[in-house]
């Protein structure tokens, strides 16, 4: 999980630190969002929001969590996230089994998310260009986190567009995709203990890390 925590701090630095622009509204009044924009544009109001908030800049765990579920996750596809972790286990589960993991996929990114952003710093995002044709589907957002402290490091988000418009699925941090480093971890629990025996871990988890937010937050 080592591993996992820094590229989370990775990808939330992505989040809080790229120059953001905002999406322009069309004829309509609706939103014509690309997934860079959408990526840059979840930036500056995670920025925003953090900078306006004393409790945040101070490290309260349970207001950068509130920051988190608000600004990031509706624009995280858990259900797809989850699916493609547990691979081939996912269609073997019961909707209810599915549910419970997805639901415990998710606190767990919220706290591994809001861990992360209270240990930014001054690290800063420079995009790659970004290249889709209008009828894409699928997209990858390429970028680099730069800090005084270290080489730059690659940072890439995988994104599908959906009814609601485009969602995160996957995380590429210095050359890995995160996807396929909790699947590894996740075939391990289930070929030890099944699809239950990873749902009681995800869950003991997620409890320990509620209890450290709680012990941290002022």
């Amino acid at each position: 999980m080592n591993t996992i925590r820094k590229w989370w701090v990775l990808c939330m630095m992505g989040f809080a630190f790229a120059s953001g622009i905002m999406p322009i509204a069309n004829a309509s009044g609706t939103v014509d969002t690309t997934p860079y924009d959408l990526v840059k544009r979840i930036s500056q109001e995670v920025l925003d929001a953090a900078k306006k908030d004393k409790d945040i800049q101070d490290g309260d765990r349970q207001k950068i969590a509130e920051l988190v579920e608000k600004k990031i996750i509706p624009y995280v596809d858990f259900q797809r996230m989850t699916a493609m972790a547990v691979a081939y286990h996912w269609r073997s589960a019961s909707p209810e089994q599915q549910q419970a993991l997805v639901s415990q996929f998710h606190r767990l990114i919220v706290f591994t998310y809001s861990g992360a952003l209270s240990k930014v710093r001054d690290q800063q995002i420079e995009y790659k260009p970004f290249r889709a044709e209008p009828g894409d589907t699928e997209a990858e957002v390429r970028s680099e986190v730069i800090s005084s402290r270290g080489e730059p490091m690659q940072l890439s988000y995988r994104l599908r567009k959906e009814k609601d418009g485009w969602k995160i699925y996957d995380i590429n941090v210095l050359g890995a995709w995160l996807i396929e480093t909790y699947k590894n971890s996740f075939k391990a629990e289930i070929d030890k203990s099944k699809i239950d025996g990873l749902i009681k871990v995800l869950t003991t988890k997620n409890e320990k890390l509620a209890t450290s937010f709680a012990k941290k937050s002022p």
